[in-house]
């Protein structure tokens, strides 16, 4: 994905250029972190300034956009909704591909997504064991606890990792959460030298987690199997993780398909 300083080459899709423009703002306003000045879209998008203010102002009349006292712009409630829904058809696209993993190790499998600074769970398939866990559809943990928020952080550069703990602050789930940055960091050191996570009783004692990132996804996501310690062993490591990146690979397959 082109980040905001990244010119973004515009296809010739034959639609309204005003629309494409203005979802391109939006997104440009995403890689900003929400909040931008005209002046910025200016120079990230290689729009004259009157164009992007028209097309403000109209996305700040449908309520897709709202201007600070400060004259700033910054993403507006009603985005809130189509991002919930979103949320949901991705969910419902990963059902098959969780439910493999289901039929395959006999664990619970989820996807989560990065929503902020917050992991969202937005799918589950559980497994057949009767073993309840903590994680549900719609559950919010903090990245530093879970195996799929380590997963999600291995992509960002360490210092956006910083910054995001720094405001989250890191509160221990149990007395194997890693509570510092630099001992997170080095967790994510590890993930991006083994392309897998693994949250060893790190949010629910007794519960051992494994956890890869869907590559290419539309926004940040990954999925996981989740089972007690004494079943996701090592030995069940090495022949799960492989399993885990197939899925994943073809869950990326999946969702390039339904954008397209």
């Amino acid at each position: 994905m082109p980040s905001p300083t990244e010119p973004r080459t515009a296809a010739p899709t034959g639609g309204v250029q005003s629309l494409e423009r203005a979802f391109d703002l939006l997104e440009r306003m995403a890689d900003a972190g929400g909040e931008v000045g005209l002046s910025e879209l200016s120079a990230t998008s290689g729009l004259p300034l009157p164009t992007i203010h028209r097309l403000m102002r109209t996305l700040v009349a449908c309520g897709y956009v709202r201007q600070h006292p400060n004259r700033r712009y910054a993403l507006g409630p009603r985005l809130i909704r189509l991002g919930e829904s979103a949320s949901r058809l991705l969910g419902t696209w990963a059902r098959p591909h969780l439910a493999r993993l289901v039929e395959e190790t006999g664990e619970t499998a989820n996807m989560a997504l990065l929503d902020g600074d917050e992991v969202v769970y937005v799918a589950q398939v559980p497994s057949r064991h009767s073993v309840r866990m903590f994680t549900e559809v719609g559950l919010r943990v903090l990245p530093h606890t879970t195996g799929v928020g380590k997963a999600l952080l291995a992509q960002s550069p360490d210092d956006e990792v910083r910054a995001l703990l720094a405001r989250t602050g890191m509160p221990a789930a149990t007395e194997k959460t890693i509570t510092t940055p630099e001992g997170f960091l080095d967790a994510l050191t590890r993930v991006r030298e083994s392309g897998y996570a693994v949250d060893d009783n790190e949010q629910e004692i007794g519960v051992r987690c494994l956890a890869v990132p869907v590559p290419n996804a539309p926004t940040a996501a990954a999925i996981s199997i989740s089972g007690p310690a004494g079943r996701v062993t090592d030995a069940a490591t090495e022949r799960m993780v492989p399993l885990l990146q197939q899925v994943a690979a073809e869950l990326s397959v999946t969702l390039a398909d339904t954008s397209a």
